[in-house]
């Protein structure tokens, strides 16, 4: 069965990445929610896609004290997606401001997840391989994915030699080839971003294993409707 995943949240429906995101995901009925992670200049973990606010400061360079109140603590957020898994995007873009080779964001989350016992419900991503990687060796107990552009031969060796669960591929390059080649590797597809509904349907035909979806709702209506 192919999984829905709320990315942000319901964020069709409610603010991206806000704890009424995330908790409307899980009323609706998702079977789990993505969301972004960051650090703070105080170093603490927040729920937040951009590195910068809207009003342009850095995240990184700003306390949580001093952030909006809609911006949640990682611990909020992942008690409003209560009852759903959990993929946790890491951000540690070498292009951003909070971008840290020492991986600081992986060992803290990785630590906070091994005090609520680790374990499947947690999926981590990140476009940064060394991340993944990272998190793998010191909480193999949590899956992990590697999120790219495109799934590519190369990228599905990677993803096996690294031990990781799964491979997070950009919906508009996936193929129904990609797919069966990264199940023959042993590899989950989680898609990201879809939704639109035609091609909802197809991935779900394709049998892809997760959707990454602003609308969890309409996806969750096409796989009803094709039981």
């Amino acid at each position: 069965m192919t999984l829905v995943i709320a990315h942000r949240g319901a964020s069709r429906d409610a603010p991206e990445n806000t704890i009424e995101a995330f908790a409307l995901a899980v009323v609706q009925g998702a079977d789990g929610v993505e969301l972004d992670v960051r650090r703070t200049a105080d170093h603490r973990l927040v729920i937040h896609h951009d590195g910068v606010l809207p009003d342009g400061r850095a995240i990184v360079e700003t306390t949580a004290s001093e952030l909006p109140s809609s911006v949640a603590t990682f611990d909020q957020a992942l008690d409003a997606c209560d009852g759903v898994f959990v993929n946790i995007e890491i951000k540690n873009d070498p292009a951003e401001p909070d971008f840290d080779p020492t991986e600081w964001v992986a060992h803290a989350v990785t630590a906070r997840l091994a005090q609520r016992g680790g374990g499947p419900r947690w999926l981590i991503s990140s476009f940064r391989l060394e991340t993944v990687d990272r998190v793998h060796r010191m909480l193999p107990s949590v899956r992990t994915a590697w999120l790219v552009h495109e799934s590519t031969d190369s990228v599905l060796s990677a993803c096996v030699e690294g031990g990781h669960f799964a491979v997070h591929p950009w919906v508009a390059t996936l193929t129904e080839q990609h797919v069966a080649a990264a199940h023959r590797s042993g590899l989950a597809v989680n898609t990201y971003t879809c939704d639109d509904p035609a091609r909802i349907d197809e991935l779900i035909g394709w049998g892809v294993d997760g959707i990454c979806t602003n609308v969890p709702d309409v996806a969750l209506q096409l796989r009803r409707q094709r039981r």
